[in-house]
Order: C-alpha cells, then structure tokens, then sequence
C-alpha cells in the first residue's frame, strides 16, 4: 500500500497515519495464499467446490458483478475522498465512502475477495477468506485506537455515526 493509501486508510490527509507496522506486509501474504488456494482449488484439484454447481454460472455472475460495483465504488470514492482534498490540518475524513464506512479501501480488499469466490466458491479459499477478514479487522481496530488518540472526540462521533464495515442505517 502506498503512503497516499495508507493516509487514507488512516483517515488523514498528512502526519502520522497510525497504520498496523504489518499491515501491508498481512495483505500481501493474505492476498497472495487467497489466490493460490483460489486458483488451486477452483481450476487444478477442484477438491472443495461443490459448492458451485447449487448456483447457476449466470446467477453467479450477477453477484459477482455487484460485488465487483461495490469495490470499485469504495476504491474511487475513498481515493478521490483522500486525493482531492488539500487541508491545512489533519482531520477526520467523513466524505464519499468515508461517509459510510470507516475502512472503504480494506472493505473494497474483501469485497474483491468474494468476487472472486463468486465464480467458484471452495471451502478452502472461504477459509482463508475469515483469516483475511480477522487480520483486515485486527487492523482496522489497532488505526482506530490510532485516530481515537489523535483525534479524540471528533473521531469517537465519526465511529459513532459510521460503522467499520456495514453502513449504519
């Protein structure tokens, strides 16, 4: 992850991002092992995926596609939401996906891990899919405690307002 994404990650434009020290290094592995068990599974030894054949490929596709919408919506909405914006001091971004999840760019990250799944769901990549959200939660949760400490108040409403992962309703 670049500096620029982990700013943004960090809900900061500029300073001290508050971001896990292993955090790119977690979403690289969890990245890298989905995609092998993924490609092993679903297309080599196809051990797990009987999963597929209850769900026609054309329904699949659709789910696919929507899952693939929402990422790509996180991905341009919170990288315009960081990008764009010139501010003389650091704050709490509350603007584009930022208005209605606190980790837009970690959640787009899950959501291009289920597209995939979409295609050809196997109980391994599942597996390994829980892992990445437990990691990609564990460090969600360690920045919070980062901007909750920079930020104070402000931040505390924001987490309020705004949930990790789902948009409150």
């Amino acid at each position: 992850m670049s500096k620029h994404a982990k700013e943004k990650e960090g809900l900061v434009r500029s300073g001290a991002h508050g971001e896990h020290p292993y955090g790119d290094t977690g979403q690289m592995i969890f990245l890298l092992v989905f995609l092998v068990v993924w490609v092993l599974d679903s297309f080599v030894f196809k051990g797990t995926t009987f999963f597929s054949a209850s769900l026609p490929l054309w329904g699949r596709g659709l789910i696919a596609l929507a899952l693939l919408g929402c990422a790509v919506y996180l991905v341009r909405s919170g990288h315009r939401a960081v990008s764009h914006e010139v501010q003389a001091e650091p704050r709490v971004l509350k603007d584009g996906a930022f208005a209605h999840v606190r980790h837009p760019l970690y959640l787009a990250s899950l959501l291009f891990y289920l597209f995939l799944m979409a295609f050809s769901v196997t109980i391994l990549s599942l597996v390994v899919f829980a892992g990445a959200f437990l990691f990609y939660n564990f460090i969600a949760a360690y920045e919070e405690k980062s901007m909750e400490e920079r930020f104070g108040r402000e931040y505390t409403d924001y987490k309020a307002e705004v949930g990790r992962w789902l948009p409150k309703l």
